[in-house]
């Protein structure tokens, strides 16, 4: 492991927390356009793009090549960096991403909104911070 490794995960969790701030954004609406609803859901799946890809890169830094987001987000449980709760919730997101690709549909919209809001932002609010912490000064 390279000190580029540890600036690579680094990086990525910029930018992941500056997704999550816009994730943040739009959840705190509390109603939404049809477009705004798209919005939302569209900012979600970069947002966890992004905390998967974090993890990825924070456990090759730990010298795990991990590639794929199931074995990532398991992997990052046993290395505590999520809770077991958390780990479930990003699988069950993970496991939702067709849901999502079909969020022109109004009722799967409204339950997309309805899962982000109260279950994975909230664990990738969790996230962020864990890794915050992991941050080298």
């Amino acid at each position: 492991m390279s000190n580029t490794d540890a600036r690579r995960w680094q990086l990525r969790l910029d930018t992941f927390g500056r997704a999550l701030r816009q994730l943040t954004i739009a959840c705190d609406q509390e109603c939404y356009s049809y477009l705004e609803l798209a919005g939302l859901i569209k900012t979600f799946e970069f947002s966890f793009e992004l905390s998967w890809k974090v993890l990825k890169d924070l456990l090759f830094y730990e010298g795990y090549d991990v590639k794929a987001p199931r074995p990532v987000i398991r992997k990052s449980f046993e290395m505590d960096y999520i809770d077991e709760s958390d780990c479930e919730t990003l699988l069950n997101a993970l496991n939702k991403r067709n849901l999502l690709s079909h969020a022109y549909l109004l009722d799967v919209a409204q339950e997309a909104e309805t899962l982000i809001k109260e279950c994975y932002h909230p664990a990738l609010q969790r996230l962020h911070q864990n890794l915050e912490v992991r941050r080298t000064p």
